[in-house]
């Protein structure tokens, strides 16, 4: 029988928060600052991915190497006006509770600021023990589809195997180069065939859905063959 896993690492962004458009239309107003207007829905389907790779997805090489790190800047200036809007998706505490209380161990695996992640945990509310680490942005040098930030999660959890809840097929990709399954949420606004094409072992429409999954049985899923590699979202 195949290994249970021990510990459930949450994408914090656009899968306990419902703030995937409200990052889509800061990065919109930071790109406008510098006269650039990409098309909205490809700001969108970069979502999920690190700021230091959605520059150049977005766009191209030659704006990251111009004005990329003002880019970043500009983008942060821009969601900290719209943090107060940032709300829990519904069942999001719930699912976190819920979790801790089948006894696994639970971290927030979020790529996002610091200051970004500590609004989200401050909506949560959570009592003290039930998250066993968060991470963010500071703590990996490679932001997704790299599994980096997952894997620093797994270790201070004090995890041996995990799976992934996210929101994106970049969420899918990043879990599986660490051999971990990912359920997705569609609230980060990806199709649910996409998701399931890109091996998403289970896609619900948001975090109330999984409060009664099966974990016992998500839990001894194993990533599909090919996961690794994350679909091109964005061709030009």
């Amino acid at each position: 029988m195949t290994p249970t896993r021990d510990t459930v690492l949450l994408d914090v962004d656009g899968t306990l928060a419902d703030s995937t458009y409200h990052h889509a239309l800061a990065w919109a107003r930071a790109f406008a600052r510098f006269d650039l207007t990409p098309p909205l829905w490809r700001v969108h389907r970069a979502i999920g991915l690190g700021g230091d790779k959605l520059v150049a997805v977005v766009t191209d090489d030659d704006v990251e190497d111009r004005v990329g790190d003002d880019l970043r800047e500009a983008w942060e200036q821009e969601y900290s006006r719209l943090l107060d809007e940032v709300v829990l998706l519904d069942g999001a505490r719930d699912l976190v509770l819920s979790l801790h209380g089948r006894g696994l161990r639970v971290a927030l695996a979020s790529s996002g600021k610091k200051r970004f992640t500590d609004h989200v945990i401050e909506l949560l509310d959570l009592p003290d023990g039930v998250l066993s680490t968060v991470t963010t942005s500071e703590d990996a040098e490679q932001s997704k589809p790299a599994p980096d930030i997952l894997g620093v999660a797994l270790r201070r959890a004090g995890g041996e195997r995990a799976i992934l809840v996210g929101d994106t097929s970049y969420d899918v990709a990043s879990a599986a180069r660490m051999d971990a399954p990912c359920v997705v949420v569609r609230s980060g606004g990806f199709g649910v065939q996409e998701l399931r094409d890109a091996g998403a072992v289970l896609v619900v429409d948001g975090p109330r859905d999984l409060v009664d999954a099966d974990w016992d049985a998500l839990c001894r899923a194993e990533p599909p063959e090919g996961s690794d590699d994350p679909q091109e979202p964005l061709p030009h």
